[in-house]
């Protein structure tokens, strides 16, 4: 096949023609495309339908549920990810997210990188009506109670109204995604207390007191966490902004990294330590499983007109395949829809039109 034809090829009909379909771009991840399209042959298996777009060379024959679109042209790694989303159409990203906008597909998977995914899906699939920001939210895998947290990296400032909106994004999330009924929703900040945080803070937390008094259904406002709530299950939805969240998230995963790290190191010091590590090898795997980020999927990307899922680059085929299957439920349960009508009825929509379309593409990476 000639290196960025825009041919496809399919293997038969999936079973489920009513499954919807996700559109996977496969460039940017650490192991490479065909990683991504190996965890797309896991979740074609369990049911997803797939439309991966990436070399196809690199891809292989494509399994039951997954159709190969060959668009080998990576823009992943830019430096200005929205300059290359407007001066690139061909790149696989570009071609996932128009994939989306014209119905071809109902929710995009980027293996990527966020900035790529952010203006991609800005553009082509647009904003949600009323929303202000897209953001990013990621379940944490806190053991035996996940936490949502958001933003995570989609917008490094914001104001006091995009971090309300994020507070029904995350709680709508909450619910579909983990099961929460009424999510319990905290700010972070840097004491409990309502006179504590910065400017930002201490706006967001008045309106969201004011609206928790008015009686809010889609979730109970807390107030204010710190730092350790966040894996405390204090809270069900924790909402800062995206430049504050992003270093929460990845001090998180170093410190889990570390400590996992330390564990196998301790456990392989002494003979008598190689006995203990044996006798707690099953426990130890249980926690391990738990607190593998892989088993999120990855971070949604919420506000636009329909749902992105952005996995880390560095994930394995699990990971990939757990990010499709992420994907696929929250297109199912209408996790667009759902965060909508809860903005709808708190009266949290922007009323006036966004005049900008790249306003809101400063995100952290």
């Amino acid at each position: 096949m000639t290196p960025g034809a825009s041919s496809s090829r399919s293997p038969a009909p999936p079973e489920d023609r009513d499954a919807p379909v996700i559109a996977v771009d496969c460039n940017g991840a650490d192991l490479g495309p065909g990683e991504v399209a190996a965890g797309a042959a896991i979740a074609a298996g369990r049911g997803a339908r797939v439309l991966l777009f990436g070399p196809a060379a690199e891809l292989g024959e494509p399994s039951p549920g997954v159709e190969i679109v060959d668009a080998p042209v990576s823009i992943a790694k830019a430096e200005d990810p929205v300059a290359a989303v407007r001066s690139t159409p061909q790149a696989s990203i570009v071609r996932a997210a128009q994939a989306v906008a014209e119905g071809r597909a109902q929710a995009l998977v980027c293996a990527g990188g966020t900035g790529a995914a952010l203006a991609a899906g800005t553009f082509n699939i647009k904003r949600a009506r009323g929303i202000y920001r897209p953001a990013l939210a990621i379940p944490l895998p806190v053991p035996h109670h996940p936490v949502t947290l958001l933003d995570v990296g989609a917008n490094a400032e914001t104001r006091r109204e995009h971090m309300v909106q994020f507070a029904f994004m995350g709680a709508a999330l909450a619910r579909t995604v983990l099961g929460v009924q009424r999510p319990r929703v905290g700010l972070l900040s840097n004491g409990e207390e309502a006179t504590r945080g910065s400017a930002l803070v201490l706006e967001t937390y008045a309106e969201l007191h004011e609206r928790a008094g008015a009686g809010i259904d889609a979730f109970e406002f807390i107030g204010n966490v710190e730092g350790g709530d966040v894996v405390s299950g204090r809270a069900d939805v924790i909402v800062t902004d995206g430049f504050t969240g992003n270093v929460a998230l990845k001090l998180m995963e170093g410190v889990s990294q570390t400590m996992l790290g330390a564990v196998r190191e301790a456990a392989m010091s002494s003979r008598r330590a190689k006995l203990g590590g044996a006798l707690l090898r099953g426990a130890l795997r249980g926690f391990r499983d738990e607190i593998d980020p892989e088993a999120s999927g990855g971070a949604y990307l919420l506000g636009l007109r329909r749902l992105g899922v952005v996995p880390h680059g560095r994930f394995t085929r699990a990971g990939f395949a757990q990010a499709i299957l992420r994907a696929e439920r929250g297109a199912r349960e209408d996790i667009v829809a759902q965060t909508h009508d809860a903005l709808e009825q708190a009266g949290a929509l922007r009323r006036s039109p966004v005049s900008a379309p790249d306003a809101s593409l400063r995100q952290t990476g």
